[in-house]
C-alpha cells in the first residue's frame, strides 16, 4: 500500500483523536485526556527532537503523574527516532495492545442494506453520542465526560449515528465518522452485547461510508485491536485490509 497514503492516514487519525489536554515536548505530542481512548492519553513521538531521552521521560513522567494517568508511548512505523521502541524496551517498558490500522481504498460501494424492522437511524449530538456509547461499554462518568469534551473540541468534525429500537429508543449499535478532505475515519463502532451477530455493525458502517462518500471521501480507515477477531471479520467482509499496525509501551510503575 502506498506509504504516502498511510502517512496521511496517520496524520488524519492524530487530528481526529486530538483532546484538549495535550502539549508539545521536543518532538513529542503528549496527550493526557482522562478518557477511555488510549490514543488520546499517550506519547506520540513524531519528531526526533534534541533533548536526551532521559530528560524527556522525566518531564513526561511528571506530567502524567500530575494528570493521574499511567505513562504510555504509542509506537508506529512513523515513530521518530526509529530506535525509540528498542530504547523503551531496554528500559523495561512492556509492549501491549497491538492495533491494526485498516484501509478501504474504494468507497464506490453497493447501497447499504436496509435496517432491521422496528429500528431507526438517528444522528446524535456529541454529548448524546458519548453517553450512548459509554452506556453500552459501561464507562465511568469521568470517561464519558472526557469523550464529550474531545468530540466537542475536535479539529475534525465528528458525526455520530446510532441504530435504535423505535419502540423504546434503546440504542442497539453506534458509530462515528470523522472526515478530513478525501479521508474518512470510522471510530467508536460498538454493538450492544445481546444484539451482536445480526449484522448491525456492518449496516451501520456501510451507512457511515455512504454518507462520507457523498460528502467527498474516497478512502476510509479505521483502527481495531488485533485481538478483536469478531470486528476483523466484519471489516474484512466490507473490504478493509491491513495498512499498518502500532502498539503501545507502558512505563513500569516505578517509573
Amino acid at each position: 500500500m502506498d506509504d504516502a497514503l498511510l502517512s496521511r492516514i496517520e496524520d488524519a487519525s492524530l487530528n481526529a483523536s486530538a483532546p484538549p489536554q495535550q502539549r508539545w515536548l521536543d518532538g513529542w505530542l503528549l496527550r493526557y485526556s482522562p478518557g477511555k481512548a488510549r490514543r488520546a492519553r499517550c506519547i506520540n513521538a513524531v519528531a526526533a527532537g534534541r533533548l536526551p531521552l532521559s530528560h524527556k521521560l522525566a518531564y513526561a513522567a511528571d506530567l502524567y503523574a500530575e494528570a493521574g494517568l499511567p505513562m504510555v508511548a504509542r509506537i508506529t512505523r512513523y515513530t521518530q527516532p526509529t530506535e525509540l521502541d528498542g530504547q523503551l524496551a531496554a528500559l523495561g517498558w512492556p509492549a501491549v495492545d497491538t492495533t491494526l490500522v485498516q484501509v478501504l481504498a474504494d468507497l464506490n460501494r453497493p447501497l447499504p442494506l436496509p435496517l432491521p424492522a422496528d429500528t431507526e437511524w438517528a444522528l446524535l449530538l456529541a454529548a448524546e453520542y458519548a453517553e450512548a456509547v459509554g452506556g453500552l461499554r459501561g464507562s465511568p462518568a469521568i470517561q464519558r465526560q472526557a469523550h464529550v469534551q474531545r468530540l466537542q473540541t475536535s479539529p475534525v468534525p465528528y458525526q455520530g449515528y446510532v441504530i435504535r429500537r423505535v419502540a423504546d429508543g434503546q440504542v442497539l449499535s453506534c458509530g462515528q465518522s470523522a472526515r478530513e478532505g478525501d479521508l474518512v475515519g470510522l471510530y467508536d463502532v460498538y454493538t450492544r452485547e445481546d444484539q451482536r451477530g445480526q449484522g448491525l455493525a456492518q449496516r451501520l458502517c456501510e451507512r457511515l461510508l455512504a454518507q462520507s462518500a457523498a460528502e467527498g471521501a474516497t478512502v476510509a480507515y479505521l483502527q481495531v485491536e488485533g485481538s478483536n477477531t469478531t470486528a476483523l471479520r466484519v471489516y474484512g467482509r466490507m473490504g478493509f485490509v491491513d495498512g499498518y499496525r502500532y502498539h503501545y509501551r507502558e512505563a513500569p510503575v516505578a517509573a
